[in-house]
């Protein structure tokens, strides 16, 4: 009762969506931010080996903008892979898994079971498993972020209006009508709601595995830079980084708007 009569004062509330409140609004802040840590690093004389200033990484890219790249490509390209598997056998799992009360009784404990365990302390045991190669830091990437898609189409799919599944029974649809025309479009905004969490873990999980067995790729920059006091690199890598990250997420709101669209038509 409390969700229903919060999110609509939320959303009332909401500037309209125009470019100043999806882009000008969060770049002003991000401005302000680095302008603040500029000023607080100067004023206060930070060694940059504790806390380079803005200016200082900015000075860093240019010359290893090269390395930077080839990097970013290789943490980019897995973590697209991670991610298309990810969204693939998450959508599969939750629809088999929805299929059937008995299979959604049976199954959904152990899949939220395994969601709540910190996964991060997981990482080492893939490298054990599958090696120190590529297999191992794409596998951990897709078991992050399989879960976040499963658990929320499950979610929606459970939360059919009940009303419409009745209709269909009354008109004599079919299961994979229902499943097609009524149940998939009440799951996806769960469903894209998964699958932009899902954008952002395949990252961290291709990071995470880079840290512990790579020789190249964005994990393995930001680490070798750490240990050699380069902390300037430091955050060139994680700028780098985040740019990664909020271009997959951008192809995954993309995505989300292109199938709103399409369903709406």
């Amino acid at each position: 009762m409390s969700e229903i009569a919060v999110v609509p004062s939320v959303r009332h509330r909401r500037l309209p969506r125009g470019a100043g409140a999806t882009i000008g609004l969060p770049l002003a802040f991000g401005i302000f931010v680095l302008a603040a840590w500029q000023v607080l690093v100067r004023l206060r004389h930070v060694p940059q080996l504790i806390l380079p200033a803005p200016s200082d990484v900015a000075h860093v890219i240019p010359g290893t903008f090269g390395i930077l790249m080839h990097h970013a490509l290789v943490t980019g390209g897995y973590s697209v892979a991670a991610f298309a598997i990810a969204v693939a056998l998450g959508f599969v799992t939750a629809v088999v898994l929805s299929s059937s009360a008995i299979v959604f009784e049976t199954f959904y404990p152990h899949v939220l079971l395994i969601q709540l365990t910190p996964k991060i302390a997981l990482a080492p045991l893939f490298t054990f498993w599958l090696g120190l190669g590529a297999t191992s830091r794409l596998t951990y990437a897709v078991f992050i972020s399989f879960f976040p898609v499963a658990l929320a189409t499950m979610t929606g799919l459970s939360r059919t209006d009940a009303n419409a599944l009745r209709l269909c029974r009354a008109v004599g649809a079919s299961a994979w009508q229902t499943f097609v025309w009524v149940r998939l479009p009440y799951a996806l905004p769960y469903f894209m709601t998964g699958v932009k969490v899902a954008a952002t873990m395949s990252v961290i999980g291709i990071v995470i595995g880079e840290f512990i067995s790579s020789k190249e790729g964005l994990g393995y920059y930001i680490l070798l830079s750490g240990s050699f006091g380069r902390t300037a690199n430091v955050f060139a890598g994680l700028a780098v980084l985040c740019v990664v990250g909020l271009l997959l997420y951008a192809v995954a709101f993309a995505a989300e708007r292109r199938l709103q669209r399409w369903w709406r038509g």
